[in-house]
């Protein structure tokens, strides 16, 4: 029986590690809704910064260009790349590096350079891995504020100011729902229309494409508005990308362990009838060994 043994104590691991996974599932779908409602709570607000940055960007165009408005010759780019600080979350993490790779190999096909800065340590890893100039990292929690995004933020929009980078992208995981996640890239700076209507349509909220005619009347001059507004959208365009991307997360992680779990159930099953086969042999060379050693005696 010591083949025997030696299924049972594989039977009593592989229970120990599904106990884990279970666990694990269900703490991260608990902070799944907890990041959920966090997501819901924050994107009308960054939606509506959305619509108005596109109009502002519209109605002021002729009147007054500001920097973050003006496209330019692009040489260096800028991107933020938000990933998981840990694993166990399937092929989230793998699925955005992806497109970054795609993108990073795009660029340097047409000679633009590339700073990095990163939020997640999964994120960190690949490009001290891959390589890159990496000029900014942060981790943040499992349910972050503006504040803890605002160094890094601060750091890639003073280098778009002093014309360091021309074009700033962020990318991350956006949540379609538990079972989705898509990975995308979304130009930030400049603002252009055309990158306002992108990112609403990945989010899969309203159209901006409603033609209106907005006409504002400023009661301070247009430039401080459009500077506060502009700099309020990305920085609240970067936080909704960290908290879909936690939100992401959570959800990779459960579908992962309860996928685990129910590996384990099924190997757990295929080792108990392999265990209940080799039992049963024994019992069986057991009772063969009894009868003959009867026979013999008779």
């Amino acid at each position: 029986m010591s083949a025997g043994k030696e299924v049972r104590k594989k039977i009593k691991s592989i229970g120990n590690t599904q106990k884990i996974t279970s666990a694990m599932e269900m703490v991260a779908a608990s902070k799944m809704r907890k990041t959920q409602e966090q997501m819901q709570r924050s994107r009308p607000y960054v939606m509506q910064l959305l619509r108005l940055a596109s109009h502002l960007s519209q109605a002021t165009k002729e009147e007054y260009q500001h920097e973050y408005l003006t496209p330019r010759e692009v040489k260096r780019v800028g991107i933020i790349v938000v990933s998981s600080d840990r694993g166990l979350c399937g092929g989230l993490n793998n699925n955005l590096f992806k497109i970054v790779s795609e993108s990073l190999a795009k660029w340097q096909k047409e000679g633009i350079e590339v700073d990095v800065a990163t939020i997640g340590n999964k994120a960190t890893t690949f490009f001290n891995r891959y390589g890159g100039n990496v000029i900014a990292s942060d981790s943040v929690s499992d349910t972050p504020t503006s504040a803890e995004l605002i160094g890094l933020t601060t750091t890639m929009l003073d280098r778009y100011r002093d014309g360091e980078i021309d074009e700033l992208h962020v990318f991350s995981n956006i949540f379609v729902n538990t079972m989705t996640q898509q990975p995308v890239g979304t130009k930030l700076l400049p603002v252009v229309a055309e990158s306002l209507e992108a990112h609403e349509s990945v989010a899969e909220q309203a159209a901006l494409s409603q033609t209106m005619s907005w006409d504002y009347v400023y009661d301070t001059a247009p430039e401080a508005l459009i500077e506060l507004v502009l700099d309020r959208y990305i920085e609240y365009v970067i936080y909704q990308s960290v908290v879909e991307n936690i939100a992401c997360e959570m959800a990779a992680r459960m579908i992962a362990m309860k996928a685990a779990s129910d590996n384990a159930s099924d190997l757990i099953d295929e080792l108990q009838l392999v265990y209940n086969k080799a039992r049963q042999a024994a019992i069986t060379q057991e009772i063969s060994e009894i009868v003959g050693g009867a026979a013999a005696i008779n």
